[in-house]
């Protein structure tokens, strides 16, 4: 059955009420008025021509240089926010050290379970011999960089260490820093093959975030992890940790760093790198500079004669490659003669954190003050122009008076007959090619500075032409 036809021609709209159509005159009213106060507010702030004839002292010099000073200091300003900008934007990041301690403990080893009850005649022990294994990682701060290794310490120098670490956990604790867990997204544990077939690897990767909350589960947001496992022998174990890195860096292939002169770095890096490298060598196509000719290095990396540069991202993909994992060996040491002096086994990676100032830099970015600071500025600027404009006005009047005084008969008629015919133009009664003063002449015709079309009064007339209401047709 056919639904319901609907029509498809255009539909009447509902008539406007007489509220409303008030409403939307005034509205139009008001932007009309706005517009015309907008055409009358004064912008020139440069002064006026000649003004150091007409003046004492060097105001006119000061005014200038403190108008180019202002010049130069708001392109300084724009660029340095400018560089604020791209700095944010780029995400810079600053490389710090984070140290790694790795180490084990026993549990119910056969040289822990020498004390047995005898009177109780029970020699059997049913406990299953472990261990486990601590991994904990801390950022290191740039005064921390240069601690000694632990294994160098004396014995009598330990206990000051220890305090030395205590008061550095427990400064930590009082600001906020990254967690072991902020720079892995996964972590696995190889171990050799075990005799009896049971499988010992260990794998932790990082969940993901669920909704809008920034915070990270629990399991995500550690400095150490423990795991634990069965046995009794000492084994050599490899820790494998995969980075978690904002943009994500890659590894370079060969050819590709021949380029870049980078082995690892963002994929933005790489292709501002050879965006660089294509202008630095000459290779955009004279004609069509999206294109590019490629030299004996682009063809051994991208196998391509010419290319286009909106596609160097695809060029580059197949010469990245995940960075390999961070591997740290280590060996389980389960035997009483390790365990009466056990030192845990220290690494020391770099990792890339957010630049401490990059916090700082969004704050200036966000400041309310600085929009506070632009209208007052605009305001300032509004007042400078409105001065500025009154100077104008003042150096007309006197060079008037001054044509005055020099020769009044000669300036009232050549006052009057300029006067006289501009009345003309403006009520269009002048006849032209007849009369007095028919514009036929040469100086009708000329454009540039020096015609009497880039006069005051030209330009005033123009002025009250546009800002003239025109009748409506009855």
């Amino acid at each position: 059955m056919a639904g319901p036809m609907m029509s498809t021609g255009p539909h009447h709209q509902v008539p406007l009420t007489q509220a409303q159509m008030a409403q939307q005159q005034q509205a139009a009213a008001m932007q009309v008025e706005m517009a015309k106060r907008r055409s009358r507010k004064p912008t020139d702030k440069n002064l006026p021509d000649n003004i150091d004839e007409c003046t004492i002292g060097e105001m006119g010099p000061k005014y200038r240089e403190l108008r180019d000073f202002e010049r130069r200091l708001d392109a300084t300003m724009t660029r340095k926010r400018l560089d604020i900008v791209d700095s944010v934007n780029r995400s810079v990041k600053r490389w710090k050290t984070l140290r790694i301690w790795v180490s084990n403990t026993t549990e119910d080893q056969q040289w822990q379970n020498n004390d047995l009850n005898v009177p109780a005649f029970d020699f059997s022990s049913n406990l299953e011999p472990t261990y486990r294994i601590k991994i904990e990682g801390r950022l290191l701060d740039d005064d921390d960089d240069d601690l000694d290794k632990e294994d160098a310490v004396d014995e009598a120098d330990e206990d000051k260490m220890d305090e030395d670490g205590a008061n550095a956990k427990s400064k930590a604790s009082k600001a906020p820093k990254y967690r072991l867990s902020h720079f892995f997204k996964a972590l696995t544990v190889d171990f050799p093959a075990n005799r009896k077939g049971i499988d010992q690897s260990m794998e932790w990767k990082k969940p993901e975030r669920t909704g809008p909350s920034t915070n990270l589960p629990a399991s995500a947001d550690f400095d150490e992890l423990i795991f634990k496992r069965s046995g009794d022998e000492n084994m050599h174990i490899v820790i494998n940790l995969t980075r978690h890195e904002d943009p994500e860096r890659y590894a370079v292939e060969p050819a590709l760093a021949d380029i870049v002169d980078k082995t690892e770095a963002t994929r933005q890096e790489i292709v501002m790198a050879v965006w660089d490298y294509i202008k630095f060598m000459g290779l955009q196509e004279d004609e069509e500079k999206r294109n590019f000719r490629c030299d004996d290095l682009l063809k051994k990396a991208f196998n391509i004669e010419t290319g286009s540069i909106p596609l160097l991202y695809n060029y580059i993909t197949p010469q990245l490659k995940p960075l390999p994992a961070v591997k740290l060996p280590y060996t389980i040491r389960v035997d009483e003669e390790f365990h009466k002096d056990a030192k845990p086994t220290v690494y020391d990676i770099r990792v890339a954190v957010d630049d401490p100032l990059k916090e700082k830099m969004v704050t200036f970015l966000n400041n309310p003050g600085y929009a506070s600071m632009l209208k007052e500025v605009a305001s300032l600027d509004d007042q400078l122009a409105t001065i500025v404009q009154a100077i104008h006005v003042s150096k007309s009047k006197h060079a008037f008076l001054s044509s005055l005084s020099e020769d009044p008969a000669t300036f009232v008629k050549d006052w009057l007959s300029s006067q006289k015919r501009d009345l003309d133009i403006i009520m269009g009664e002048s006849i032209r090619g007849s009369g007095e003063y028919a514009t036929t002449g040469d100086e009708w015709r000329m454009g540039g500075k020096d015609s009497v079309w880039n006069t005051i009064n030209a330009k005033e007339s123009v002025t009250m032409m546009l800002a003239k209401q025109p009748h409506a047709p009855r």
